[in-house]
């Protein structure tokens, strides 16, 4: 016979077990949900390049637009693969910007190279090109269009471009970087450049998705 004291105690018991479980799923719930600080139902700003209506294939063959992107900071740059001599220097800054990035917040960047010439620069092209110069993590991407969408984003990112030759293009070397809301947030100018305010701009914006 249990007395009084016993029962509310008993009583205490069985109230925990049925709250603690509770009280598991909300702190998961919360855990999972974390990383999702963007409201992907905020209407998009007018300063975002979400607002591009246009079509991109992904080095895997994947169709995409801009506003797939939203969510992550990006850092962008635009080359094409058969460059021989801008281009590697820009892709070496992308790869050293990628290294000294802080561990925690990596996974919150998109890392993307769009192509000037989309003629030559195929998806398959676009994919050997990212094996070959270690590109091909999850943190990259290689973009290709229209010679009309391409236009229109380089407007976007003030990078002029002309084609000199039949495989080689005079260019802007320029790595822009954009917060989660695809508004522009910096931008790198020139070749081998001091990468520290651009690596600094990335790791403000990519915390605040902590």
């Amino acid at each position: 016979m249990l007395n009084q004291k016993q029962k509310e105690i008993l009583e205490k018991g069985w109230s925990y077990l049925f709250v603690l479980p509770i009280l598991i799923l909300i702190f998961a719930f919360q855990s999972c949900n974390k990383k999702d600080t963007v409201d992907k139902d905020k209407p998009i700003s007018d300063l975002s390049i979400y607002n591009l209506p246009s079509k991109w294939t992904n080095q895997n063959g994947q169709n995409i637009e801009m506003k797939d992107l939203r969510g992550k900071v990006l850092v962008m740059v635009m080359i094409y693969t058969s460059c021989k001599a801008a281009c590697p220097r820009l892709v070496a800054d992308m790869r050293n910007i990628e290294s000294r990035l802080p561990e925690n917040i990596k996974e919150n960047v998109e890392l993307i190279l769009v192509s000037i010439d989309p003629e030559v620069d195929t998806p398959k092209r676009l994919k050997e090109f990212a094996i070959a110069n270690k590109m091909d993590g999850e943190q990259w991407e290689f973009l290709r269009s229209t010679e009309e969408n391409t236009r229109e984003f380089a407007a976007v990112l003030a990078v002029n471009y002309k084609k000199i030759a039949p495989l080689e293009f005079s260019h802007s070397n320029i790595i822009s970087v954009f917060n989660a809301e695809g508004e522009l947030a910096y931008q790198q100018e020139g070749l081998g450049v001091n990468s520290d305010e651009t690596i600094k701009k990335i790791t403000e914006e990519a915390v605040k998705l902590n």
